[in-house]
């Protein structure tokens, strides 16, 4: 599979700190993007132990375990370490993060996410988010209490079911994503999706074929709409002419 990837973060035009963090392993095997919360300090340490530690995870146990079991193992070894963090520095205690991790086993793109940092497929002109938020919003769109319209500026839109630096972490599923020659896979922090509607996203995602140019494209974009959150954009391509 002939890959092609590149990825930044940005502290946006408001934050005077970065609480976002990413990582992409130098092979292509695997890419985090978490998003920190927990005043300054807190949400910035949160998001580095996160990245490193499942980096560092995947790095050591590559090829030991089934893709699913080396997914969940990463983030709750990722919990962990933020669990243990707090302990050591109390004033952290109330730190966390989310993250979204895509890792290609034997060709195969899998994911797993926690929170509302998201995964999105661009196929053609369609921009598809893979990933399902865990908040409360989307639970309330996903029952009909608030319509899809009222839910992107709803108050309670970044109210988080589910992040790491929580004992109660509930239970993690890793997937796999169809993957095509010619498609495209977006992670990102919610810096750019507050920002950004799925379509201004698809349309610099299209507009760019490199994948650097399209994560500075996004990120530009991002800012230029207000910026107001740490913007991280993770973007990986499969070559058009890949038949493998």
């Amino acid at each position: 599979m002939k890959l092609s990837f590149a990825g930044s973060s940005d502290v946006g035009c408001v934050r005077t700190s970065n609480q976002d963090s990413y990582h992409i392993d130098p092979d292509g095997r695997f890419f985090v993007v978490a998003d920190g919360m927990g005043g300054h300090a807190g949400g910035e340490e949160a998001s580095r132990i996160t990245t490193e530690s499942i980096g560092a995870y995947l790095s050591l146990e590559w090829g030991k375990n089934s893709p699913q079991e080396l997914l969940q193992q990463a983030v709750l070894k990722a919990n962990q370490a933020i669990l243990h963090d707090q302990n050591i520095h109390p004033v952290r205690g109330d730190s966390g993060t989310t993250v979204v991790v895509v890792m290609f086993i034997d060709e195969q793109p899998w994911f797993c996410h926690i929170g509302d940092s998201r995964l999105y497929r661009l196929r053609g002109p369609r921009l598809e988010q893979v990933s399902e938020d865990h908040t409360w919003i989307a639970r309330a769109v996903q029952t009909g209490a608030v319509s899809t319209d009222e839910a992107r500026n709803h108050p309670w839109r970044h109210m988080l079911l589910q992040c790491l630096g929580r004992e109660d972490l509930k239970e993690i599923t890793a997937q796999k994503v169809d993957f095509q020659p010619g498609d495209r896979l977006l992670l990102c922090s919610d810096g750019l999706t507050e920002e950004l509607t799925d379509d201004r996203i698809a349309s610099q995602l299209k507009g760019n074929r490199s994948c650097h140019k399209a994560v500075e494209a996004l990120i530009k974009a991002a800012k230029s709409h207000g910026g107001r959150d740490n913007v991280t954009v993770v973007v990986i391509a499969r070559e058009l002419n890949d038949s493998n």
